[in-house]
C-alpha cells in the first residue's frame, strides 16, 4: 500500500467519524442537555463575592 493510497483511506475515515460526530451533537434526543447546558449560567443565583464571603463566615 502506497502512502497515498494510506494517506487517503485514514481521511475518509476522519470525514465519517467527524459526520458521525456532528449528526449525533446536533440529534433531537441531545436538544435537552444542551437546554440544560445553556441555563447553567442563569441557574445560578449566588454571585462569587456572596459566595466567598458565605464561605468565610463574614455576612
Amino acid at each position: 500500500m502506497s502512502f497515498g493510497v494510506f494517506s487517503g483511506v485514514v481521511t475518509a475515515v476522519l470525514i465519517v467519524i467527524f459526520i458521525g460526530g456532528w449528526i449525533w451533537a446536533w440529534s433531537a434526543k441531545r436538544k435537552p442537555d444542551f437546554d440544560a447546558a445553556a441555563r447553567l449560567p442563569l441557574d445560578d443565583d449566588a454571585s462569587p463575592a456572596s459566595a466567598f464571603n458565605q464561605r468565610e463566615g463574614q455576612s
